[in-house]
């Protein structure tokens, strides 16, 4: 893993960029903005994908392998924390005096001196982010936005808009949200993660009320989340907009209907709008709370925007259905804290029926499942029915001694209930094993767990 170096200074001018890992999910929006721009970009990343598929159609120049003679003649090269220190291309920017440039600074540049809305918090920003992005749209607004995932009214993570808004998704896990100069803040949590950067609970919520105080112009926050109210706390910002469930929220979530696509009402300063999603689940009405606060806070009465955010249509690798098979349904979720797999598991239970869940969980990075494997265990014997729990997925981390998937397995109570099956054609076949016609199977983390999709579905098929 590489610590961003935030004091490399950012060109004026990029006239040619080249990103490593070119198909990350955040990274791939950053270059796919730079193309509209019609600056040339150039990138390399280990495995081909739908990502580096879709980005050299649009005519960047990819390059499968990481290899010093990738960089050509560039301006600057963006990466993520993603790689490693020995990656021959940073090395090799980093000799030939090439600007090497973090991807929050690559992101910074893209923004200019644009107004700017940023989305941080634990869970919740991808979302969040993709509702407030429809409802400037369906408001008459063309934002400009880069997003964790893929926006289903977009087609894509990212999109240079026409007017002087834009719109992210700003990542907290590296401190790299404090770079940007946000005009209003959204805190959907501050639900402490990512420890291995911050070191204490205490210098995590110091990093969201330095995040929240930099706002130029408001800051909208969750009245539900105990750590957002802790940080709520400490604030001296001049306007503080509070969301939620909570009987002290500025803007209240009301009357919440989680039968099917969720329901539920919003009440702020006497006035009530009623509002019907198109996703499931009591966190999406939370999320919709806060992302209407925002449009409310951009100038928008508080029925207009309760409208617009309806037309969200939800986002990639966030309770996605990707088949049917054997009458059982197969979804996917980024879920990768025990928070978001119980709103994952809890949305997912919404709209079941009479059906069970199975989960399939890959744990995210060995730090993570070190400390919370425990939570993983109790909220997955919670909320599903019978789990199957893969390996760790290292991401940017070297492994741990003695953490992998069974760490999990061995926190649930009841046995019988999860499946350790670090081999994936194992834990595809246990799964379509366990599941029945009218249940729901759904693959659970940030890593590549949705690649085993097809095997499930193929699974599935030869039960039948």
């Amino acid at each position: 893993m590489i610590a961003p170096d935030l004091t490399v200074p950012i060109p004026d001018d990029i006239r040619s960029v080249h990103f490593i890992g070119i198909g990350g999910s955040g990274i791939s929006g950053l270059a796919r903005m730079f193309l509209q721009a019609g600056v040339p970009v150039s990138g390399s990343d280990r495995a081909e994908s739908q990502n580096t598929r879709d980005l050299a159609e649009l005519g960047a120049r990819v390059h499968i392998g990481h290899d010093a003679a990738n960089l050509g003649d560039v301006d600057a090269v963006v990466y993520t924390g993603a790689i490693w220190p020995e990656n021959p291309e940073y090395l090799a920017a980093k000799e030939r005096g090439i600007p090497v440039l973090h991807r929050s600074q690559a992101l910074k540049h893209l923004i200019g001196g644009r107004r700017l809305v940023s989305v941080a918090g634990a869970h919740g920003k991808t979302t969040s982010t993709g509702m407030i992005v429809t409802g400037l749209a369906e408001l008459g607004g063309d934002p400009s936005f880069v997003n964790g995932g893929v926006i289903q009214q977009f087609g894509a993570s990212s999109r240079a808009g026409g007017d002087d808004l834009f719109v992210i998704e700003a990542d907290e896990s590296d401190g790299t949200f404090l770079l940007y100069d946000t005009a209003i803040a959204l805190i959907t949590n501050v639900d402490a993660d990512h420890l291995d950067h911050y070191g204490s609970y205490e210098a995590f919520d110091d990093a969201f009320v330095r995040f929240a105080e930099a706002a130029s112009e408001a800051v909208v926050i969750s009245a539900d989340d105990e750590g957002a109210r802790r940080v709520g706390a400490r604030l001296a910002h001049p306007h503080v907009v509070t969301f939620g469930e909570s009987a002290g929220a500025d803007l209240r979530v009301v009357d919440i209907d989680t039968e099917g696509p969720v329901s539920f009402a919003l009440e702020r300063d006497g006035e009530r709008a009623e509002v019907r999603l198109s996703v499931p689940g009591r966190h999406n009405a939370i999320n919709a709370g806060g992302a209407v606060a925002v449009l409310v806070a951009l100038g928008h009465e508080l029925a207009d925007a309760a409208r617009a955010i309806e037309a969200f249509g939800g986002t990639v690798r966030r309770f996605e259905l990707h088949g049917t098979a054997r009458g059982v349904r197969v979804y996917d979720d980024y879920a990768h804290h025990p928070t978001e797999v119980a709103a994952a598991l809890s949305g997912a239970r919404s709209v079941i029926g009479q059906g069970r869940i199975i989960a399939l969980h890959q744990p995210h990075t060995y730090s993570r499942t070190q400390l919370m494997a425990g939570e993983f265990a109790n909220v997955l014997e919670e909320y599903a029915d019978h789990s199957v729990v893969l390996d760790v997925y290292g991401a940017r981390e070297d492994p741990i001694p003695g953490v992998t998937g069974r760490l999990v397995e061995e926190g649930f109570a009841d046995p019988s209930a999860v499946t350790y099956a670090p081999d994936w054609q194992q834990a595809a076949s246990c799964a379509a094993g366990v599941a029945r016609d009218g249940d729901i199977i759904i693959t659970l983390g940030c890593g590549d767990v949705h690649r085993i999709i097809p095997q499930v579905l193929e699974a599935l098929g030869r039960e039948e």
